[in-house]
């Protein structure tokens, strides 16, 4: 396969995420592509970044989401010198990510 259609086949996924159209739709379809502890995972370094990016410190964040320190490191990096997606998107889920911390 060339470079050109595994780039082809990984932008096909990518649309596909942004054809989903509801929460419930995308759940399923990542417990369909993903395993559980590949979704938690996910899910744990996404909370990670929220929680650096809230400036709290990697042990009050190992504690609250019992990430590992290389997991807590590694988000940290991606915020700070990555391809800038956690700060285009953070932004977006802040309102949500404070809604849900309230209820």
């Amino acid at each position: 396969m060339t470079r050109n259609e595994r780039k082809s086949h990984s932008d096909i996924l990518y649309k596909t995420i942004l054809a989903l159209q509801d929460v419930d739709e995308c759940k399923r379809f990542f417990q369909d592509l993903c395993t559980v502890a590949e979704i938690k995972a996910l899910e744990q370094r996404f909370e990670v970044a929220l929680l650096l990016d809230e400036g709290m410190i990697y042990n009050d964040i190992l504690a609250r989401t019992g990430a590992s320190s290389a997991t807590i490191s590694r988000v940290n990096r991606a915020l700070h010198y990555g391809s800038d997606g956690y700060k285009q998107v953070l932004p977006r889920v802040r309102p949500i990510w404070e809604e849900e911390k309230d209820r």
